[in-house]
């Protein structure tokens, strides 16, 4: 997935006769028939149906940066921007209704009120984009372009073949980075307050790559690659695989990279994978990568037994069981098992963590599932659920199976909307760090609030509890990267022209910390910390990155010419070793170092900041530093006489640790601004 040639050629030619050297004449499926996707608009690469030999060979050829199948990827708000410090009435910028943001993800529901363009004028002059109108879709002038696709042509029942969504995250996802004021929104009363999005005059660009069956490879690259020839500012990307993949193995690290070289963030979310280490799976250098933070509302959701006896467990619960009893009985609730006969009309006790889809179809009345810990986030499922923890558990299980009482019955009742006192801190689903490719970057790079969040939602979604809600409270990642998503294009309107390195740097060095009591994986939870959208919108010193920095990087970290000079469209660019750049020596705005155990360590750091806050003004190093981790800066002072003067200095780290990871900091302050880096050194067990 390289860059585009030279000169006015044509890509798909070029891609159609690659074809036509590896596929047999023979076969049944002409070159033409084979091509999917032709990448063409921002990068250069296809999408084609080949057999295991022919992508084999198509990887031998020169200029092939790299073949790899077709995967699926996962989907990785009243309250939240409100506990961040970032109220309706900040200062805004004249122009933000000018921002454009690229949503991938499932698609939007264009009648939701958050999507209304009243007031709205027509698309900014820079717009190159399009809207794909159907019967069942249109366009306005908040939502100005909308494009779907479909790799294999095969869509579900639920699916809509349009980029109307049926699935409810990418209108949830959308809504919250640019939604509309809406008033008096709730999940059936649950969370009642104004939904609004961080940038609610901001434009949006719908690129409906995800189904109900998943995101393929190869419609995020063709999302990727419309978006940034389409003209977006920001692109926001709620996805990702799994597991951990190499950068030219991934769709996403792919297409960010090229956003990355023509000006464009990509916001990604960190995965849903945790709280198991080096689990995050969007960790490219280049992107902002986004775990997930609890805000100050939780839900609780009683239950009371027939002996009387009343509990507590959490999840969105918004079914009201009018108080009413219901016969209650014990399984496992293995997948396949269950007696329609047996459940139905019962509250259904359940060992087995499960989603409810089985007891709901039965028709069950209700479950109570075992498993819950302290801080834990749960959504809600299609029928009344209370996810209860390990001593109430017994307590039921106790009673369901009490052979002398005869008549044994429950009653759930709605939930209740209540006060975190805990938060904020990273929710256990959260993927964590390390970084499993480049273990001496940090990541996550920050996180922001992803439990708990309401946005609009698609109200024919098969996930909806109640069908027909406009609006949903759901947790995850994906929650996380629309907000951060959305404090990028705020600080994009007031600073039109910074870099998405100095966006990402604004944004992490100003975080507020977060407390590792909570989050025993610290900085591998939160990254540089919970986001301050307002502190971020002047940061005082920042760090830039020219993109073909990234490049010296691969090369520093193994990488061929040949695959760099593809990805770069630098056919000058040669790996040397004046054109490699260790890990360390890249302009991030956090510093980690991975050691062997029982490794007495002496690294050196370079960096160089950029002055964006007073003309005149002086900075002082301070650190703060465990005990066995010695941090020496030089200089100490920075002293600055001009607005965009730049100054370098160096950080060693030194000593020995007697644990898997030590935390510290390095904060640069002159009075008025804390620029503030996190430092890690961690064992590595890989």
């Amino acid at each position: 997935m390289g860059e585009l040639p030279k000169g006015e050629v044509s890509t798909s030619h070029i891609h159609l006769d690659m074809l036509q050297n590896v596929i047999d004449s023979n076969s049944s499926v002409a070159p033409a028939g084979s091509l999917i996707y032709s990448y063409q608009r921002s990068f250069n690469g296809f999408a084609a149906k080949l057999t295991k030999e022919e992508a084999d060979q198509i990887a031998g050829m020169k200029g092939v940066v790299s073949v790899f199948s077709n995967q699926k990827l996962k989907l990785h708000t009243t309250k939240s921007w409100d506990f961040i410090g970032f109220p309706l009435n900040v200062k805004r910028s004249n122009v933000e209704s000018d921002i454009i943001v690229g949503v991938i993800d499932t698609g939007i529901w264009p009648e939701s009120e958050s999507f209304s363009d009243k007031g709205f004028g027509p698309p900014p002059a820079k717009w190159k984009g399009a809207c794909q109108a159907s019967a069942d879709f249109k366009c306005n002038n908040k939502i100005i372009g909308a494009k779907y696709y479909r790799t294999d042509g095969k869509f579900g029942p639920a699916d809509l073949k349009s980029p109307r969504d049926s699935e409810g995250h990418g209108t949830h996802t959308a809504s919250t980075v640019a939604g509309d004021v809406v008033s008096k929104a709730s999940y059936a009363g649950l969370g009642m307050g104004t939904a609004r999005g961080g940038v609610p005059s901001a434009r949006i660009a719908v690129y409906k790559a995800c189904w109900s069956d998943g995101c393929d490879d190869a419609g995020i690259l063709k999302a990727f690659d419309d978006a940034i020839a389409d003209g977006v500012d920001i692109i926001s990307a709620s996805l990702g695989p799994t597991s951990p993949i190499d950068y030219f193995q991934s769709a996403g690290a792919i297409g960010s990279f090229h956003a990355a070289k023509r000006g464009i963030l990509t916001s990604a979310s960190a995965g849903n994978e945790g709280p198991r280490s080096s689990t995050i799976t969007s960790f490219e250098p280049w992107s902002l990568s986004v775990a997930a933070s609890t805000t100050n509302r939780r839900f609780s959701t009683k239950f009371r037994l027939g002996n009387g006896q009343i509990y507590e467990g959490i999840g969105t619960n918004p079914f009201d069981l009018k108080n009413q009893s219901f016969s209650l009985i014990s399984s496992r609730c293995v997948p396949n098992s269950l007696d329609e006969k047996l459940v139905k009309g019962k509250i259904v006790y359940c060992e087995i963590i499960n989603d409810g889809q089985e007891l709901a179809s039965a028709g069950a009345a209700g479950m109570i599932i075992k498993g819950v810990h302290v801080g834990d986030v749960v959504d809600s499922f299609t029928l009344a659920t209370s996810f209860t923890d390990r001593y109430a558990a017994s307590k039921v299980f106790i009673y369901a199976n009490d052979d002398s009482v005869n008549n044994k019955t429950a009653t759930i009742f709605k939930s209740n909307e209540e006060n975190n006192l805990l938060s904020p801190y990273v929710p256990s689903f959260s993927s964590r760090g390390p970084n499993p490719i480049t273990p001496n970057i940090l990541k996550p790079d920050l996180s922001a609030p992803g439990a708990y969040i309401l946005a609009a939602y698609s109200p024919i979604a098969s996930n909806l509890a109640i069908k027909g809600l406009k609006f949903n409270i759901i947790s995850g990642t994906s929650m996380a990267c629309p907000h951060a998503t959305a404090a990028a294009a705020y600080i994009k309107s007031f600073h039109p022209t910074w870099s998405p390195a100095t966006i990402k740097s604004a944004l992490m060095t100003t975080a507020n910390p977060m407390r590792s009591s909570l989050n025993p994986e610290a900085e591998f939870a939160y990254g540089s910390g919970l986001i301050n959208p307002l502190k971020a919108l002047y940061p005082g010193l920042v760090y830039d990155i020219d993109p073909i920095d990234y490049a010296k990087l691969l090369c520093g970290e193994g990488y061929d010419t040949d695959t760099i000079q593809q990805i770069s469209g630098s056919e000058d660019f040669k790996c040397s070793k004046a054109n490699s750049l260790a890990v360390g020596d890249l302009n991030y705005p956090s510093f980690a170092l991975s050691i062997s155990p029982s490794e007495t360590f002496s690294r050196v750091y370079r960096r160089k900041v950029t002055n964006v806050g007073s003309p005149k003004s002086t900075y002082t190093a301070k650190v703060v530093a465990p005990k066995g981790l010695r941090i020496t800066v030089k200089p100490s002072f920075l002293s600055f006489t001009s607005i965009g003067q730049k100054l370098s200095y160096t950080v060693k780290l030194e000593g020995k640790i007697d644990q898997f990871m030590t935390s510290a900091s390095l904060m640069w302050y002159d009075g008025t601004y804390h620029v503030r880096s996190p430092i890690v050194v961690y064992v590595s067990i890989i």
